[in-house]
């Protein structure tokens, strides 16, 4: 007849080999366990920091031997050859003089950003 101990030791190998099982199906099966709760087992996703270190460690650490964007870290020869960061939904709009922004596309019609660009360098918007 097994021992007390024997017997614990016994339970607790029990224990240990179905919690390393499930374990292993949680993490195979997005820990679900394939009852389609998946997400009550899901970590939720953390907001991105407020600072700034890891882009400053990027833009330092980039080899650029003319100019280096900063808004998408291009290496281009001239400051208003930079590419705009989101181009689907952004319009690059040169104001002269080597500058250039990009603005959010707006409107119903192709260049209407642009358009209301040049309405404010005029005054009229």
């Amino acid at each position: 007849m097994p021992t007390l101990t024997q017997l614990v030791l016994l339970v607790l190998g029990f224990a240990f080999s179905a919690s390393a099982q499930f374990q292993f199906f949680e993490q195979m099966f997005g820990g679900g366990g394939g009852g389609g709760h998946a997400h009550h087992h899901q970590q939720q996703a953390q907001n991105v920091p407020s600072d700034s270190g890891w882009y400053q460690q990027q833009y330092e650490g980039a080899h650029c031997d003319n100019y280096l964007c900063p808004d998408t870290l291009a290496c281009v020869h001239f400051p208003h050859h930079c590419p705009c960061a989101f181009p689907a939904v952004e319009d690059k709009v040169e104001l002269g003089e080597g500058i250039a922004v990009c603005a959010s596309k707006g409107g119903f019609k192709e260049g209407e950003a642009i358009r209301k660009i040049e309405l404010a360098r005029k005054g009229l918007l």
